[in-house]
């Protein structure tokens, strides 16, 4: 199962609002690409896929999570953090064994 820290619940219903029209779900998977193979992607949806697991946080924040992607995010944390370099949501993922040097891709 994933998990989205309430920051970044707010974060995303918070952009979400601003969308015209309005999405209906954030879509988070991994994608193949960067130096270590794999790379985060998170968009915003309206369609849900036959084979998508659905996760509702807060108060109604819908997230859709693909069948491949499933096997590289369990027990996966989202954060979105703010620091004096930027901001930007964070991956705490358990399954990652590399990343890269840049930290925008890893391997599990």
């Amino acid at each position: 199962m994933i998990q989205l820290t309430d920051t970044a619940i707010n974060k995303v219903t918070e952009i979400m609002t601003q969308q015209s029209p309005q999405p209906s779900a954030l879509r988070i998977s991994v994608v193949g690409g960067g130096c270590s193979g794999f790379q985060y992607s998170m968009a915003f949806e309206n369609n849900k896929m036959p084979l998508d697991k659905e996760y509702t946080f807060g108060d109604g924040l819908r997230v859709f999570v693909d069948q491949a992607s499933l096997l590289y995010l369990d027990n996966c944390q989202v954060d979105y953090v703010e620091t004096m370099e930027g901001a930007g949501f964070k991956f705490e993922n358990p399954n990652v064994t590399s990343t890269c040097g840049c930290g925008s891709s890893f391997s599990a």
